[in-house]
This record gives C-alpha cells, sequence and structure tokens, in this order.
C-alpha cells in the first residue's frame, strides 16, 4: 500500500555540452552579487573549468571569493573556514564546483552563514533544526552523491571521527549545471565508486517493508539496470559520452527523492553503517558501501524477502527457480559480481581495511547514537545486529 508523499524537487537543471557557460547569467538571475566559489582544486582547474566559471561570473559583474582544498569525507574545519570568510567577505550566494563533497560543504557554510550565532555542527549532532540557508548553486564534476538536486548533506567532524548527516529542504540548490564532459578525467575507481552511490540511494529507498508504489518501483528498477549497465562501459570506455550522461543524469534522479515517492522513506542503514567506516578509516564512500552492503542484505533478507526476489528477478535479471531465499541470495550474489565486474569491494579487506572487534563495537555504537529513531526498514537494527553486519563483511 503507498502511503502519503510530499515531493519538492525545486532545483533548476542546465544539462549537456556547454552548460557551464551560462554560469554567470544564471546566479544573476538568481539574484547573486557575491559568489563564495568552492572547489576541491585539481581536475577542475586542469580542465579548465576554473577559468571558464571566473570569466562568467565576471562578465555579469559578480564578484568572487574562492574557498579550495575540499577533500573527500569533507571536513568540519573547511565548513568552519569558510564561514568565517563568507562572513568577512560579505557573500550572498554559494556556487560548488565538484561533486557531493563539495556540494555537501558549500550546504554547510550556507547554513552557517545564515544563522552565524550558532555553531554549525549542532545541526549535524540534530540538537535545533535550521531556520535559514543562503542560495547554493553548483556546477557537477562527479556523478555520485546526488546532492546537486537533494536535500542532504554530510560532513565529517575529523576531531572525533564522526560522520554526520543533515536533511533540510532549505538546502536543495536553486540550479545544477551538469556537463557530463568533466566527469571524463575521474579515476576508474573513482567512477565505479559512484555508481554504486547512485545505485544505493536508490537500493536504500527500495528495500523497505513500509509500503510501495509499483511506479516508484518501475523507476527504480529501471534507474539501477541503466546504471549497471553503463557503469561497465565506462569501465571498458571511460571517454564514453553517451554512457557518462545517463550515469550523470541517474545520480541526480536517484537521490531527489523520486526513487522514494510512496514508500516509508526507506531504510538507509548501509549509508550509516558505511558513515561510521568513513569516519574511523576515511574510505571513500562508495567503495565503502559496495563493502558492507552484500553483509547487511544477507543479514535483512529474511525479514524483506518478497523485495529481494522482486530486485533479484526484475533488476539482476535471475531466472532460476527455487525458494525464496534461495533466489534473493542469487540475486545478492549477482551484485557482489557487478561490483567486482567494475572493480569494487564486497567485504571489508577488499576494501583495504581490517577493523578490530573494539574498532567494530565503537562504529556500532556510534551507528546507533546517529541513527536516532531512524534504524531501517528492511530490518530494525540494534547495536547488536550492527556488529554482526560489520564482522559478517570483515
Amino acid at each position: 500500500m503507498a502511503n502519503n508523499f510530499k515531493y519538492y524537487s525545486p532545483t533548476e537543471v542546465i544539462f549537456g555540452k556547454g552548460a557551464e557557460q551560462g554560469t554567470g547569467k544564471m546566479l544573476k538571475r538568481l539574484g547573486a552579487s557575491h559568489v563564495l566559489l568552492i572547489y576541491g582544486g585539481g581536475s577542475a582547474r586542469r580542465s579548465g573549468l576554473l577559468d571558464k566559471v571566473r570569466h562568467s561570473l565576471g562578465e555579469e559583474g559578480i564578484s568572487v571569493t574562492e574557498l579550495e582544498g575540499i577533500v573527500p569525507n569533507p571536513r568540519l574545519d573547511k565548513v568552519y573556514e569558510g564561514i568565517q570568510i563568507g562572513k568577512e567577505q560579505d557573500v550572498d550566494f554559494l556556487l560548488a564546483v565538484g561533486g557531493g563533497s563539495v556540494i555537501d560543504t558549500a550546504k554547510a557554510i550556507a547554513y552557517g552563514l545564515a544563522e552565524p550565532e550558532h555553531d554549525v555542527w549542532e545541526l549535524f549532532q540534530h540538537v535545533r533544526i535550521a531556520k535559514k540557508c543562503l542560495p547554493v548553486a553548483s556546477i557537477l564534476t562527479i556523478a555520485a552523491a546526488g546532492s546537486e538536486t537533494s536535500k542532504g548533506c554530510v560532513i565529517t567532524n575529523e576531531k572525533t571521527g564522526e560522520k554526520r548527516a543533515y536533511d533540510d529542504d532549505l538546502a536543495r540548490p536553486k540550479a545544477a549545471i551538469m556537463n557530463p564532459e568533466y566527469t571524463k578525467s575521474l579515476p576508474d575507481y573513482q567512477t565505479g565508486s559512484g555508481c554504486v552511490d547512485i545505485m544505493m540511494h536508490t537500493m536504500e529507498r527500495y528495500f523497505t517493508n513500509g509500503g510501495n508504489m509499483e511506479i516508484t518501483d518501475a523507476i527504480a528498477e529501471a534507474l539501477l539496470r541503466t546504471v549497471m549497465a553503463n557503469a561497465i562501459i565506462l569501465h571498458n570506455d571511460p571517454d564514453n559520452y553517451d554512457a557518462r550522461a545517463e550515469i550523470m543524469w541517474a545520480g541526480s534522479l536517484a537521490h531527489n527523492d523520486l526513487t522514494g515517492c510512496g514508500n516509508d522513506g526507506g531504510d538507509f542503514m548501509t549509508h550509516k553503517l558505511e558513515h561510521e567506516m568513513g569516519g574511523m578509516f576515511d574510505v571513500t564512500h562508495g567503495a565503502g558501501l559496495a563493502a558492507i552492503w552484500p553483509s547487511w542484505a544477507r543479514y535483512v533478507c529474511e525479514g524483506c524477502l518478497p523485495r529481494f526476489v522482486r530486485f533479484a528477478r526484475n533488476v539482476m535479471g535471475i531466472t532460476l527457480e527455487g525458494t525464496d531465499k534461495e533466489i534473493a541470495e542469487a540475486g545478492i550474489c549477482a551484485v557482489e559480481q557487478f561490483y567486482r565486474s567494475i572493480g569494487m569491494p564486497t567485504n571489508m579487506r577488499e576494501l583495504g581495511i581490517t577493523p578490530s572487534d573494539d574498532q567494530i563495537l565503537a562504529m556500532a555504537d556510534r551507528c546507533m547514537i546517529a541513527s536516532g529513531d531512524h534504524i531501517g526498514s528492511a530490518k530494525k537494527i540494534t547495536a547488536d545486529d550492527a556488529v554482526e553486519i560489520y564482522k559478517n563483511a570483515r
């Protein structure tokens, strides 16, 4: 049975070759006069994208202040640095050039600038709710996180090792400029990790026990099949523009809440389990998801068996006859085989980490604290369950 839902996706998307050329005109139309330009550094500079963006903004008379050096699993100290710079320079708009880490950093800075009397980390600790947020736009260079159209952002507190998320429609970007050509320079591992992240944003919403809609399921299944097919193409032919375009658009659709319409909000425990791995070991997010998902899936599948059977049939193409449990297991094995085919891990050992029992206990405890009342839909996860999932993935 379908649940009531609200679907809100206000981001204006400009997609395709040369999309970045209209950056200045778009931001001026959106009211920007002084932009904080945020980026990681390397690829955006080498590709010439940053120079094009600066020129486009300058043509429209928009002032620019820059913050560079954003890294994967974006850090709270960089958020604080951006807030301080934004205050000093009186910026009124944030433009992220990069992937999810850069966009998430921009969102967190936007919260901090809009309410400078508060510590922005309080939002990620969930001790208060944001009331204001400066406008954000992005020029996407990595298809993965879906942050360019989503309400979420994830920041790591490097002092405590906590990786925490905060979701609020206030931070949904006003615009997303998406030229798939700028993803061609990504290493194969980064492309594969991005494809897993896109898949997991869809799968987190798919494996639920809280109601579903046929149309939503069909969209999710088509998206998953499309990502897998094009991920394999890019693994063998990284310059394939059409495959890049399919993956980039899939990334936005996977995390703007479209694939969750009518369900109970999704499971998202795989993400929460991985966040603790990322906070403790600084692993690449998509690869971390690939390493933990098979263990989570096998642990919860009996409590969500109809969904796993449907997934095996409709997404992974499993045709064998057998019990529901056998069909579900075949589907999970097929996902593992796909991960390996694009160079992704299927356990922590393949990911390159071997957490001790004490570290697993710490990750499980932190996961429960971060999860609050939202502890899964396919199966409600306890701290003991989290420990077992981590151990089975080790």
